[in-house]
């Protein structure tokens, strides 16, 4: 084609383009990518027989997470015993003991979830856990999946992710960043954009309809306070997911290096009072620098014929340290980026 585009020059190439439009129309231009094919092997993977699913259900359907795939649990996330208890009563144990709530509409799970807080605190690892323990059917929904560039798709596709939810049910149609594809609607908004975001929002309301469906929404943001009202009200549920405290990060360090080579003399509590303001993420982080520090100490200390896994050390107390006085500078030089940034607009 490109070939060919050389001999058209202005409107010319436009009738060009779009005479391809009309050989290849969104439809046929979706069947070349490899999204429907991932997803009928992952239908039958999950073990989904005699369910029917549309083209656009089909592109969706290749954001579905195998749960086989899924091995998180709540025993791989620390210090959010609260949340975890909440989670459960009014998230899990509905959708698990379902006949135990039929009869009563006041307790329904709700059909919005809202995960927020600082980046790194375990959100989507939240989200994961749920959806393994609920037994739910878990979309990872990225919003770029609906800002498709073909007049009208983005409403048809934004419908077939409830109906694909819906079909496969008990599912959580989860939704990282949901600010970023939610966020305050305004004038200034795509004309196709603002249609999209009002189905999605009809779509959602469907769900309540129909007491016996079991559709959750769940969003997780950083920024709450960008998100449409509209949409605060569809997530009723909400859960703040905040940096964790001096026995919560105890906690997360001690899961983090259960089963790691750490000496026993390791004063974890003494770790978690050096690391006020780190996240979930950070932490790890740090402990995998400080591990990091005993291999290359060995590495550096040993020819390359002579190396015995058994023979590194375990990670000490200065590792640790030393990893928290990284992590530390990597911190301030990241928030004095932010603050340049801030001057210069």
């Amino acid at each position: 084609m490109s070939l060919m585009a050389s001999f058209h020059i202005g409107g010319n190439l436009l009738n060009l383009l779009n005479l391809n439009f009309c050989f290849y129309g969104p439809e046929e231009l979706r069947t070349q990518s490899t999204g429907p094919s991932k997803a009928e092997k992952l239908m039958k993977q999950i073990g989904v027989k005699n369910v029917k699913l549309s083209e656009y259900e089909m592109s969706i359907a290749a954001h579905l997470v195998d749960p086989l795939n899924m091995h998180v649990t709540w025993s791989d996330i620390a210090g959010l015993d609260d949340v975890i208890t909440d989670l459960k009563d009014t998230v899990i144990l509905p959708i698990k003991k379902k006949h135990l709530f039929e009869n009563s509409r006041l307790l329904q799970p709700p059909k919005g979830v809202l995960l927020y807080g600082p980046p790194g605190c375990g959100k989507t690892l939240i989200a994961k856990a749920t959806a393994k323990e609920a037994g739910c059917r878990f979309i990872n929904l990225q919003p770029s999946t609906l800002t498709d560039k073909w007049y009208g798709e983005s409403q048809k596709l934004a419908a077939a992710v409830f109906s694909l939810a819906i079909k496969l049910q008990p599912s959580i149609i989860f939704i990282d960043e949901i600010d970023s594809f939610l966020r305050n609607r305004s004038s200034s908004d795509h004309e196709a954009t603002a249609m999209m975001k009002a189905q999605f929002m009809s779509l959602w309301d469907g769900l309540d309809t129909d007491h016996s469906c079991q559709v959750i929404v769940m969003g997780a943001t950083n920024r709450p306070q960008d998100l449409d009202s509209a949409i605060m009200r569809r997530m009723p549920t909400r859960f703040h997911i905040n940096q964790p405290a001096l026995k919560q990060r105890e906690a997360i360090l001690k899961l983090i290096l259960k089963n790691e080579n750490v000496d026993r003399h390791v004063d974890l509590l003494e770790v978690a009072q050096e690391t006020d303001g780190f996240s979930g993420s950070d932490l790890k982080e740090m402990c995998r620098d400080a591990a990091l520090l005993c291999v290359r100490e060995y590495v550096n200390s040993t020819s390359e014929e002579s190396h015995d896994e058994d023979e590194i050390r375990p990670v000490q107390q200065q590792d640790l340290h030393r990893a928290i006085e990284k992590m530390k500078k990597s911190k301030d030089a990241a928030f004095q980026n932010v603050l340049t940034h801030v001057c210069l607009d």
